[in-house]
């Protein structure tokens, strides 16, 4: 049972690159090997970190992030995810301070932090530096007197001798040394174009990476002195209750029902389309829906009785060909399209809509070409639905975010799916039919009647 002071911790850093991945993970599993229920999450819109989190926990890795949600929502989600839970362990995005471009504090792993009144731990690349890590730390402890520095970890220590220094340079500060992390081969975890390579699509080489974190947190990290620290968290703050989708609201009737038959929606999965935040399916669920998960890559047709679609974020790109070859699920998708069904599709799901993707033939849902470019697309945005969909009514505003490395031409349809706001003002996606397809991410539970208002959708057509 969740309770409003379960012990938890924030693992952040000066800056990305400093081992917050291999720390937060390793730790997650560490205490997971220890008997514990670890309730894993991270802080932004990150979708391949959670699932490194789910390997190494056993539980679904789940996304705290106050610029989708609204920082009123960090807590009640984070108390849903941590349910039957004996510790929690947070990893934050990029440096501890950094947040959404030009929004002070909002989305970083300080504000998060914060709103959990959490103690952080600072993990710190200590491989070129000495006595300057107390500088660094220091300034760190005292930028924001809210924030509750608890311990530094030290990675990428050279020798004895290295941390000894670091160590003696750190007591003149007053932040104890929870670990020190050796300087040794870097745990393999593959990158590409947008980061690390999902664990759906490595799942035994993932299983054995995270092993090796674990090793090396338990190894160079005092274990009970973090869970120790984790207990200091009392309760938190404003007393918040538990994130419930069954409670959830819709945006237009609070006292809405769920009645009627349950529309079965199919969900694609698999290695191509690994995008997902847990909260959409239980929304769906909640809202009446059965949800049926299918993978693009090897199931030839929908799943039977499909009445609508939910196709979300992943790596089309990688897998065009394979994609390409599955011609009879291409068609199955497309006369379920045309038939005027709901069709939800973000990023990856908008480039597998489209006519062709780097020349391979696509599902042809959209009079539209998608390619693989140099150049990445990375943000939040604040959008507004420009018309009426299967997903929001004209005027409805939504935050998102974009992170691709690909692009549709044209970007837009004759109705598109959003107007996005701000200094870089656009429309951008698809709404034909029953579809809605765009580039923009976006995190339901922040404004439940979507989920209601698609499946409800999918009762009626």
């Amino acid at each position: 049972m969740v309770t409003p002071s379960t012990p938890r911790l924030v693992v952040a850093a000066p800056s990305s690159g400093s081992g917050k991945t291999t720390v937060a993970t390793g730790l997650m599993a560490a205490f997971a090997a220890r008997g514990l229920a670890v309730s894993p999450h991270k802080v932004g819109p990150d979708y391949i970190d959670p699932g490194y989190h789910a390997l190494a926990t056993g539980r679904t890795g789940r996304n705290l992030d106050a610029y989708l949600c609204g920082p009123e929502l960090v807590a009640p989600l984070f108390l849903h995810g941590a349910r039957g839970c004996d510790i929690a362990v947070v990893e934050g995005v990029m440096g501890l301070y950094d947040g959404a471009a030009g929004e002070g504090e909002l989305a970083s792993t300080a504000q998060v932090a914060k709103l959990l009144g959490a103690p952080v731990v600072l993990v710190v690349d200590a491989s070129a530096q000495s006595r300057s890590v107390a500088a660094l730390v220091h300034g760190f402890v005292s930028w924001d007197p809210q924030v509750r520095v608890g311990g530094v970890i030290l990675n990428k220590v050279g020798s004895a001798r290295h941390e000894e220094l670091l160590r003696e340079a750190l007591e003149s500060v007053g932040v104890p040394v929870l670990g020190a992390l050796r300087r040794a081969r870097p745990v393999e975890t593959p990158s590409r174009h947008l980061g690390l390579v999902p664990v759906a699509e490595r799942r035994a080489l993932a299983v054995s990476a995270v092993s090796e974190m674990a090793e090396l947190v338990s190894r160079g990290c005092d274990l009970p002195a973090l869970e120790a620290l984790a207990r200091t968290a009392g309760a938190v703050p404003g007393g918040a209750a538990p994130w419930t989708p069954d409670l959830s609201p819709t945006h237009d009737d609070p006292s809405a029902s769920v009645e009627g038959p349950r529309p079965r929606i199919a969900v694609a999965g698999g290695p191509a389309f690994t995008f997902s935040y847990a909260e959409h399916t239980e929304l769906l669920t909640a809202a009446g829906a059965e949800v049926v998960t299918f993978d693009p890559l090897r199931d030839e047709e929908l799943p039977e009785g499909t009445a609508g679609l939910v196709i979300g974020g992943g790596f089309p790109e990688v897998y065009a060909a394979e994609l390409s070859a599955n011609e009879p699920l291409r068609k199955a998708v497309a006369e379920l399209a045309l038939s005027g069904a709901p069709v939800a599709a973000e990023c990856a799901g908008l480039l597998y809509l489209c006519r062709e993707l780097d020349g391979s033939p696509m599902c042809g849902v959209l009079d539209a070409t998608a390619r693989m470019t140099q150049r990445l697309t990375l943000g939040y945005r604040d959008a507004v639905a420009v018309g009426d969909s299967v997903l929001a009514a004209a005027g409805a505003r939504m935050r998102g975010h974009e992170f691709h490395r690909t692009v549709v031409e044209p970007g837009a349809g004759a109705a598109p799916a959003w107007g996005i706001r701000g200094r870089e003002r656009r429309v951008e996606g698809f709404v034909q039919r029953g579809v809605h397809a765009s580039y923009l991410h976006t995190h339901w539970a922040s404004e439940p009647g979507v989920a209601r208002r698609f499946v409800e959708r999918c009762r009626t057509s």
